[in-house]
């Protein structure tokens, strides 16, 4: 454990020192790591905060695991997670706190030549297919999801992270809402033992191996899927729509849960069936930060600006993530107060 907590401290050292390399030396320098779900839009953020505050924000997108140890560890001034803290996790990082601060989902993006462009597929074939039970593109099962489409005679190929994940998060979130067989099974964590597939480290990772892999499947933030043209599959919700993530289904997946606990810890997947535009495997993501810092005010600065400026469409809606809902930005900019020097 001690050896793999040093391996993740050099890399994110390692990647802090490349982007500081860039660095003005008249600016203000903000350190961040972890999800790299968030990164494309942090990166759109970049030049912007920049222009605001003077800062350069460095941010290393090593994965949500990785992310949550570099900030317990101190070792950046904020942590990024697709997952909450665990009770264990929140003890550890002593007086950190979650803030929800974007919004988007997870695409179930696939490489199978001649299938449709959304393919159609529900929680228990997606479930059974990493599973391992469904190991064929010409499944009976999948037929009968895509009537008239042509399958072919094609090996199935799970791909999965095989870092520590806030993807892996929200999806094995969702199989365990929607499959009893993959909750007992498996269950949700950013890590779990895959029965079947093959692993790949990061969004860029999983997108790109399934871009390679013919009969591939994995799931990934739908901006690296568009951003690597990819195709991806419309997924069943609880009403019975087939739907693929797009900004209205993903705000209305998080209008359907109206309350905020106090730890800001979201899930939003398996929308009830009043909700049937909703897609069914969205999730917030969150930017983690301890209490009492030494940057708390720049922090805040940061923070407040992704949490405002930071939702407008010139940055969001090309990258599929949706303006946060006003309750939830009223906790997030409520817990953001609670950060002092």
């Amino acid at each position: 454990m001690q050896r793999a907590i040093a391996l993740i401290a050099a890399s994110v050292l390692a990647l802090l020192a490349v982007a500081a390399a860039g660095a003005k030396s008249n600016d203000t320098t903000i350190t961040g790591a972890g999800s790299s779900f968030v990164s494309p839009l942090v990166s759109a953020w970049t030049p912007a905060v920049g222009s605001a505050f003077g800062y350069t924000l460095q941010y290393s997108p090593v994965g949500s695991g990785a992310g949550i140890a570099a900030i317990t560890n101190r070792q950046v001034d904020f942590g990024a997670s697709d997952a909450p803290l665990t009770p264990d996790q929140a003890t550890a990082c002593k007086g950190c706190v979650q803030i929800p601060w974007a919004l988007s989902a997870t695409s179930i993006a696939y490489n199978v030549p001649g299938a449709p462009v959304h393919l159609r597929l529900n929680g228990k074939v997606l479930s059974d297919i990493f599973l391992g039970n469904i190991t064929n593109w010409n499944d009976a099962a999948i037929k009968a999801l895509n009537p008239g489409a042509s399958m072919p005679d094609l090996k199935i190929t799970p791909i999965f992270r095989s870092d520590g994940s806030g993807t892996t998060y929200n999806f094995t979130d969702y199989l365990s809402a929607v499959s009893p067989a993959w909750k007992s099974k498996v269950g949700n964590s950013t890590a779990v033992t895959f029965p079947a597939g093959i692993g790949a480290r990061g969004s860029s990772g999983v997108a790109g191996l399934v871009s390679r892999t013919a009969g591939g499947i994995t799931y990934v933030d739908v901006a690296f899927a568009i951003n690597n043209h990819i195709k991806f599959a419309a997924i069943r919700n609880a009403a019975g729509k087939y739907l693929y993530p797009s900004l209205r289904r993903i705000t209305a997946a998080a209008d359907a849960f109206k309350k905020v606990p106090a730890n800001n810890e979201l899930h939003i997947v398996n929308p009830p069936k009043s909700a049937p535009l909703a897609y069914p495997i969205s999730t917030y993501t969150y930017v983690i930060v301890p209490q009492q810092t030494s940057h708390a005010a720049e922090i805040r600065k940061l923070v407040f600006w992704a949490l405002t400026q930071g939702q407008k469409s010139q940055y969001t809606a090309k990258l599929l993530f949706a303006p946060l809902p006003k309750p939830v930005l009223v906790a997030s900019e409520k817990t953001l107060k609670t950060v002092h020097s």
